[in-house]
């Protein structure tokens, strides 16, 4: 689905859906704003080898941004950028830093198992002299809405992502990429099984 498309059936919801509580009405505003502003920045020309850091922000607090296709561009150039070291982009409209809008910004962390390393991506690893951490990304590039953590995308140079949403952004956006939540169900179960051959 496209932006434009996607924009023409949220804005055709029955309208007691628009004129519902407040918190619906602020979760299809925060829609709306992100949906517009990623079409408006796919307007606007850009250096090839750059990408924009308010693009970046506007995809990266999507649901899924790998099902926006004007997103998928931008945001599959910054992880090949991270990677190979170079610095966030930055948003023109900032005032707040790397990627930032006030108290809305993005930044990228690299990732350190066990203590930035989500669970169910972490491994120990038992090799010589000791055991040693490992983390199946290589990074995480938070996004910051209104001064408070929104939402976490876990990237690695092999192109996989995953991204981990706050409560406040799953009550805002209403849906998103399940994918974190279904890999750490999926580890926690796997914590509480039986080991092989123990008696029960």
């Amino acid at each position: 689905m496209t932006i434009s498309s996607e924009l023409s059936n949220t804005m055709h919801q029955p309208t007691h859906f628009m004129i519902g509580t407040a918190k619906q009405v602020h979760a299809t505003c925060v829609r709306l704003s992100i949906i517009s502003l990623v079409a408006l920045s796919a307007l606007v020309p850009t250096i090839a080898s750059a990408v924009d850091g308010c693009t970046v922000l506007l995809c990266l607090a999507a649901p899924k941004w790998s099902a926006i296709p004007q997103c998928v561009p931008p945001i599959r150039q910054l992880f090949h950028d991270l990677a190979r070291g170079r610095s966030f982009p930055t948003c023109k409209m900032s005032n707040g830093g790397n990627g930032g809008t006030g108290n809305t910004s993005a930044s990228n962390a690299w990732a350190q198992a066990p203590t930035l390393c989500p669970p169910q991506y972490t491994h120990l690893l038992d090799i010589d002299p000791g055991p040693a951490y490992s983390c199946d990304y290589t990074g995480a590039v938070s996004v910051v809405i209104n001064g408070a953590l929104f939402a976490r995308t876990w990237w690695n140079t092999g192109g996989q992502t995953v991204t981990e949403f706050t409560p406040t952004a799953k009550a805002q956006l209403g849906t998103w990429d399940p994918q974190f939540d279904a890999d750490y169900s999926a580890w926690l179960a796997a914590q509480s099984a039986p080991l092989p051959g123990a008696s029960r």
